[in-house]
């Protein structure tokens, strides 16, 4: 099993809302390192639920990968925000994945935290400038993470 974080800005897209939902396609991806990314993932993975453009943000909960290689539905919608005129049916540019809720986490585990206890070299997230939406998370980063969710509580 792997590990990964994917960002949602709580406006768009809650762990409060992935809760009640029970599962969801992560669409909208319009960067290729986090659509390879994406595309590395395999049923089982765990995915850190993070909500960025927030306050706090943070580590909010866990979902887990139930499918892969999924053709992203958005980018062939040309209402919608995530639509790509270059991508054909026949041809699609953006694949996804579906998550299935796990938990949420009794507390958020802030970037302020996260930078504390880990370097830009442990965890991607915490790198400056980094952006991206979807990350790997090492094994024995992600069971420290998962302390760091413990000792919170």
């Amino acid at each position: 099993m792997n590990y990964w974080l994917i960002k949602s800005e709580p406006n768009v897209y809650s762990i409060e809302t992935m809760k009640q939902e029970k599962t969801c396609v992560w669409d909208g991806i319009r960067n290729y390192q986090a659509r390879n990314f994406l595309r590395k993932m395999a049923r089982g993975d765990l995915a850190f639920f993070y909500h960025s453009n927030t306050k706090y943000p943070g580590i909010t909960g866990l979902v887990q990968v139930i499918e892969t290689e999924i053709i992203d539905p958005t980018q062939f919608d040309p209402n919608s925000q995530y639509y790509d005129p270059k991508s054909t049916p026949e041809n699609p540019r953006w694949q996804t994945v579906r998550v299935e809720f796990v938990e949420q986490f009794p507390n958020v585990i802030t970037l302020a935290q996260l930078k504390q206890q880990f370097t830009p070299d442990d965890l991607l997230l915490v790198r400056r400038g980094n952006r991206l939406s979807v990350m790997p998370v090492a094994a024995d980063i992600a069971e420290k993470i998962i302390g760091v969710k413990t000792d919170n509580c």
